[in-house]
């Protein structure tokens, strides 16, 4: 008895150990090798360490994603940033949607400054009514030295705003041009798109709860004054605003813009 009972404690020893194991009745041998080297655990401690993010510019910027090295960076209302980047005498002031930044629209910004032309973006004043903001970029490109058009672009309430921000620029922007509107995701007054004097570019997707096909359809219906009119309607999906530039649908809605710009910038 004392026998077997020794024998059992040191198969128990030796397999701790992590050795070759003789079973009580020699019938036999067993290995307990470690784990491979290509194992999971093994892979785990030799995962690569994850990318450190760009750290953020310290010098004069707008929202982290527009520098000097992009344009002139200026204030304005409460000491908010804007910038103006890319040459040429057709401007473009882009107004974002309400939780968005000046940094969602940068896909059309670059698009545009390699088309050559002028943009400026800006941080909006939560305090200030878009139409207003708008209105009031629009105659700071104005005064940019060379410009003599401008186009109003706009997400959502941006959109929305961007219609009789244009038509107000056409009375009080002295010696420029308005060229056109841009709406993205707008939900515009009925009333105020029967007054747009100017072309009208609106784009949307289909089930967009703010800005949708039916919002789309009706403002076009409305702008019977404008001398042209052009939509593009996303079938079958709710994608809203800029959201649109970082879908499979980037390409085709910032290229019918420039399209919209080239067409009517004069």
């Amino acid at each position: 008895m004392r026998r077997i009972v020794g024998s059992l404690a040191l198969v128990l020893a030796v397999t701790a150990c992590g050795g070759e194991v003789t079973t009580a009745s020699g019938g036999g041998t067993a290995s307990a090798s470690p784990a491979p080297s290509g194992s999971a655990s093994a892979a785990a401690t030799t995962a690569p360490p994850a990318e450190t993010p760009a750290p953020l510019p310290t010098g004069p910027n707008v929202s982290g994603c527009f520098t000097e090295k992009d344009g002139v960076i200026f204030k304005h209302a409460n000491d908010l940033p804007g910038v103006i980047t890319g040459k040429g005498p057709v401007g473009v002031v882009i107004t974002y949607e309400r939780r968005g930044s000046v940094c969602d629209w940068r896909p059309l910004s670059d698009r545009l400054v390699a088309a050559g032309y002028r943009v400026l973006l800006y941080n909006r004043d939560s305090s200030i009514f878009p139409e207003d903001g708008a209105v009031a970029m629009g105659k700071r490109l104005a005064k940019e030295k060379g410009v003599k058009r401008i186009f109003v672009v706009g997400g959502s309430i941006g959109a929305t705003t961007a219609v009789p921000a244009a038509e107000r620029l056409v009375s009080e922007a002295k010696g420029v041009k308005v060229a056109g509107v841009v709406a993205l995701s707008g939900e515009a007054d009925t009333e105020k798109a029967a007054a747009l004097t100017v072309p009208l570019l609106q784009i949307g997707s289909e089930n967009d709860g703010y800005g949708g096909a039916d919002s789309i359809q009706r403002i076009d219906a409305a702008a019977t004054k404008a001398p042209d009119k052009d939509k593009l309607i996303i079938a079958g999906e709710s994608l809203h605003a800029s959201a649109l530039f970082d879908s499979r649908y980037g390409q085709e809605v910032i290229e019918k813009i420039v399209t919209f710009m080239d067409r009517h910038k004069g």
